[in-house]
C-alpha cells in the first residue's frame, strides 16, 4: 500500500484551493468610507459642474477626500475615514439641495481583474458597520378595522345602487358589520347581492324585535389575506420611506406575521430615522358634505394650515392613499400650485362613479394620522404602561369637482408650490396601510462597529494561533500539515462566505471561531487513529491508510449532527442567530473538505509511495 492519490483527484482538490484563493481575495482590499451622489430627478445628473461644486463645498470647509469619480449620472467621493465621510456628506448634501440623493456608502477597492470574474468581499452586517437597527410591529386590529370601513361604504353604495333601503350600515365591537332594514324581505334581497357581490364573507339573517338584518363577518382567509396585504403594503411604503433617507443597501424585511425589520447601515441620526421611518399616515377622499346632509352622516374636521377653519364631510370614503399609483406636482394654466394624480384600475372605478354624480362639489384630501399615547394604569395594585392608539385627522385640501375624474386627474386649491410639493411625495411615496409600533430600538456607532471588527480579528487570531502551538508541539510533522489545513480552511470559508454574498456580522466571527477548534478535530480523530494502528504493530503505510479509513466515520457523524443543528437555528433563528448559523455551516462543509482531503493529500505527498519503518507522531 503506498498511499497516493490519482492524479484527477489530486488535480480537483488544487484546483479547488486555487479557486477559493481567488475569491478569498477581495476581502484582503477593505472598502472605502464613500458619499455617493444622485439625482432626485430625472433631469438632474452628477457632472463635472456638479463635482466641481462639490469638491469647492469640501475644500471650503477642510474636508479631505481621497478621490471623485463619476460614472452613468452618479458621483462617489472616498474619504479616508468615517468621521470625514459623515462631516463630507453634511456639507455636500447641504450644497446640492433636494435635487440630489446624497447617500453613505462603503466603495469597493477591489482590484478590476477580480471584479471582472465576479469575485467581491463580504458584506458587514450592522453590528461591524454601524448604524441603526428598528423593529416594528404591524397593527393587526387596526388593519382589519380600516379594511371593515372600506365594506361599509361599498355595501352602502350597492344597496343605493340597487335600491334597497336600508336603516343602518355599522361595524360592531367583535368585528362584524350589521346591515338593519325595515323588514324581511328587503332584507333577503340584500342578502342574496352581497352573497353574490362578496364572496369572503359569511352572512347571517338575524330577525330582530323592531328590524330584520343581517350580520356579516369576513372568513379566517380572508382575515390573513387582509393581514398579509397590510404588511407587504407596509413593506413597500416603508421601503419608499428609506429611501428618502438616502441610505446605501438598506435592509428592510418581514420578520414572522406582524413585524418588520428596517436596518439603515451607516445612519447615525436614530431620531430622524425614526421620524421619517414611523410616520403612520393615510389618506382618504371624501366629499364635502351639503347643506342640508343629517348630521349622523357627516363629521367636522379642520384644516392642517389652519386650526380655525373647519369644514363638514361625509363619513362615505371614496378612496384612501392607497389606491394613488403616481403623483406628480406642477402648475396649472393660472400658474397655481397643484398635484397630478394616478390612481390604480380599482381607485379610478371607485373615483368615477362617486365623481361623475358630484360635478360642482368639493372633494377633500384628508390626512389621518396614527398616533399612539402611553397611559399608566393600575393593575392588581401595580402601575402598569399601557399604550393607548388614537386617530388624528386633518384637511390638507378641499377643490371643486370640475368634471367626474377618473384614473387620473388633479388636486387644486393649494395654498403654495411646498404644500403642493410634499403633497405628491406623500402620495408618490405611499400611505402605511396599518399603523406601525416601535417594538425595539438599536444604535451602532461606526467606532463601535471598527471596534468590534477588531476585537472579532483579535479573537480569531488568538484561537487560531494557540490551536496551531498546540497541534505543531503535539504532532510534529503531522500537526504541521493540520496546521497548513485550517489555514487552507480559513480561505475556504471566507471564499464561499464571499461566494454568496453573506452579511457577516458578530455572532458571524463567533462561528468562525468555532469553526477552527472543530476542524482540527477532525485531525485529531485521524492522527490518534493512526497512532493506535501503529501501536498493535501494523506497517507504516497501512496504519496511515486504516486512520483516515476508520475515522472517517465518527467525522461525518459528528459534522451532520452539528450541520443539522446548524439549520435549525438558520430556519428558527432571526438576525444574530442567522449569522452564527450561516458560518457555522459553511465551516462545516469546508472543514471536512481540508481535514479529509486536503489533510491526506498533503501526508500522500510527505509519506506516501515510501517504505518506512516508523514515523514520528
Amino acid at each position: 500500500m503506498l498511499n497516493r492519490f490519482p492524479l484527477w483527484k489530486s488535480l480537483m482538490i488544487v484546483v479547488t484551493l486555487l479557486f477559493s484563493a481567488i475569491y478569498a481575495m477581495p476581502n484582503l482590499y477593505p472598502d472605502d468610507f464613500a458619499v455617493q451622489v444622485s439625482g432626485s430627478k430625472q433631469d438632474f445628473k452628477v457632472d463635472d459642474r456638479t463635482l466641481a461644486r462639490v469638491t469647492a463645498a469640501l475644500d471650503n470647509n477642510q474636508i479631505d477626500y481621497k478621490s471623485l469619480e463619476a460614472e452613468e449620472g452618479k458621483g462617489l467621493i472616498r474619504f479616508a475615514d468615517g468621521d470625514a465621510q459623515l462631516r463630507g456628506r453634511e456639507v455636500i448634501g447641504r450644497i446640492l439641495g433636494e435635487n440630489y440623493t446624497v447617500a453613505l456608502n462603503l466603495a469597493p477597492t477591489t482590484p478590476s481583474w477580480l471584479t471582472d470574474i465576479g469575485a467581491g468581499p463580504m458584506k458587514l452586517g450592522l453590528d461591524l458597520r454601524g448604524g441603526v437597527h428598528f423593529l416594528l410591529e404591524v397593527d393587526m386590529v387596526t388593519a382589519v378595522s380600516q379594511r371593515l370601513e372600506v365594506y361599509v361604504s361599498e355595501i352602502k353604495s350597492n344597496l343605493r345602487k340597487e335600491r334597497l333601503r336600508y336603516r343602518q350600515v355599522e361595524t360592531l365591537d367583535d368585528g362584524t358589520l350589521a346591515v338593519r332594514f325595515a323588514d324581511a324581505a328587503t332584507r333577503d334581497e340584500a342578502s342574496s347581492l352581497l352573497r353574490k357581490s362578496y364572496q369572503e364573507f359569511l352572512i347571517t339573517d338575524l330577525d330582530e324585535e323592531d328590524y330584520s338584518s343581517l350580520q356579516i363577518s369576513l372568513s379566517e382567509q380572508t382575515l390573513r389575506d387582509i393581514e398579509d396585504y397590510a404588511v407587504k403594503q407596509n413593506l413597500t411604503t416603508l421601503r419608499n420611506r428609506v429611501n428618502e433617507l438616502g441610505v446605501a443597501e438598506p435592509l428592510v424585511q418581514r420578520q414572522g406575521r406582524n413585524r418588520i425589520v428596517v436596518q439603515l447601515p451607516g445612519i447615525q441620526d436614530a431620531a430622524a430615522a425614526k421620524r421619517i421611518i414611523g410616520k403612520t399616515a393615510n389618506l382618504e377622499f371624501r366629499l364635502e358634505a351639503k347643506p342640508d346632509t343629517s348630521r349622523a352622516l357627516t363629521e367636522t374636521y379642520s384644516f392642517r394650515s389652519d386650526e380655525n377653519r373647519k369644514a363638514n364631510l361625509e363619513r362615505d370614503v371614496i378612496i384612501t392613499g392607497s389606491s394613488v399609483s403616481n403623483a406628480q406636482s406642477n402648475f396649472d394654466e393660472n400658474g397655481m400650485p397643484q398635484v397630478s394624480i394616478s390612481l390604480d384600475s380599482k381607485g379610478g372605478q371607485l373615483m368615477n362613479r362617486t365623481t361623475r354624480d358630484a360635478i360642482q362639489r368639493r372633494m377633500a384630501v384628508l390626512f389621518v394620522e396614527f398616533k399612539a399615547r402611553m397611559v399608566t394604569e393600575t393593575v392588581d395594585g401595580q402601575q402598569v404602561e399601557k399604550r393607548v392608539p388614537y386617530v388624528e385627522k386633518k384637511i390638507i385640501s378641499l377643490a371643486t369637482i370640475q368634471s367626474a375624474l377618473g384614473s387620473s386627474f388633479r388636486i387644486t386649491g393649494l395654498d403654495n408650490p411646498q404644500e403642493a410639493s410634499e403633497l405628491a411625495l406623500l402620495l408618490r411615496a405611499g400611505a402605511l396601510a396599518a399603523p406601525i409600533y416601535f417594538v425595539e430600538e438599536r444604535t451602532v456607532g461606526p467606532s463601535m462597529g471598527a471596534e468590534n471588527i477588531e476585537l472579532g480579528l483579535t479573537s480569531v487570531q488568538i484561537g487560531f494561533a494557540v490551536v496551531m502551538l498546540f497541534m505543531l508541539a503535539y504532532y510534529r510533522v503531522f500537526g504541521l500539515i493540520a496546521n497548513i489545513a485550517l489555514t487552507l480552511n480559513l480561505v475556504m470559508l471566507v471564499s464561499v462566505m464571499s461566494i454568496l454574498s453573506a452579511t457577516l456580522t458578530l455572532p458571524g466571527i463567533a462561528g468562525i471561531v468555532l469553526t477552527v477548534g472543530m476542524a482540527v478535530d477532525a485531525n485529531v480523530l485521524i492522527f490518534e487513529r493512526i497512532k493506535e494502528e501503529l501501536k498493535v504493530g501494523m506497517p507504516v503505510q497501512s496504519a496511515i491508510h486504516s486512520g483516515f479509513a476508520r475515522a472517517f466515520t465518527t467525522i461525518l457523524d459528528a459534522n451532520v449532527t452539528t450541520l443539522i443543528a446548524a439549520l435549525i437555528l438558520f430556519a428558527m433563528g432571526t438576525g444574530p442567530v442567522k449569522g452564527f448559523a450561516i458560518t457555522l455551516s459553511v465551516g462545516i462543509l469546508t472543514s471536512m473538505f481540508t481535514a479529509i482531503l486536503v489533510t491526506r493529500l498533503m501526508v500522500n505527498l510527505v509519506y506516501g509511495g515510501k517504505q518506512l519503518k516508523s514515523i514520528k507522531l
